[in-house]
């Protein structure tokens, strides 16, 4: 695999999201192509987990689409398999912990300074006054940067255990 652009695909992630593109959405779209999935049926799957979770302002929805994108590192892998499993789990907390480092949360009210848990249903109109009192846009740039990251890191201890695996079979 290719190491992945990382400021490419923040960026991209940074125009998803200023195109209408909810948080979770953003990211996803800057890495459809990594995927088998259609990148408007991938939008489509994630759009509920905007706004923390339908607008809920829970777990941030740009942290949920680095998640669901960390996932793809483990693609061929058994779904089953404990081992498999825990280190998925640890990719996630590790995640996680490098966005609260940088944000101060990985929750959705917490980051846009909410002090009610929950918001009515209807999104905002996107307008230039919400983009300005929003860190958004910044939140699913640095969640795509930080996927981007994951991903080379998964791809370069993939490479690295074929490779002994080749010089394993060669001798």
């Amino acid at each position: 695999m290719t190491k992945l652009n990382v400021e490419e695909r923040a960026e991209r992630a940074r125009a998803a999201f200023l195109n209408g593109y909810n948080c979770s959405q953003a990211v996803i779209m800057a890495y459809a192509d990594i995927t088998d999935i259609d990148p408007e049926k991938f939008a489509a799957i994630v759009e509920p987990l905007g706004g923390g979770m339908g607008r809920l302002r829970e777990v941030c929805g740009a942290v949920t689409g680095m998640f669901i994108i960390s996932g793809t590192a483990h693609w061929g892998k058994s779904n089953t398999d404990r081992k498999v499993r825990t280190e998925i789990y640890a990719g996630v907390q590790q995640l996680a912990e490098k966005f609260r480092h940088e944000c101060g949360s990985i929750v959705c009210r917490e980051l846009l300074g909410l002090t009610q848990k929950s918001d009515s249903p209807v999104p905002e109109e996107r307008t230039p006054a919400y983009y300005r009192r929003r860190p958004c846009a910044d939140c699913v740039a640095l969640a795509a940067q930080l996927t981007g990251e994951y991903l080379n890191e998964c791809y370069t201890k993939k490479e690295a255990a074929q490779q002994a695996t080749d010089n394993n079979a060669e001798a």
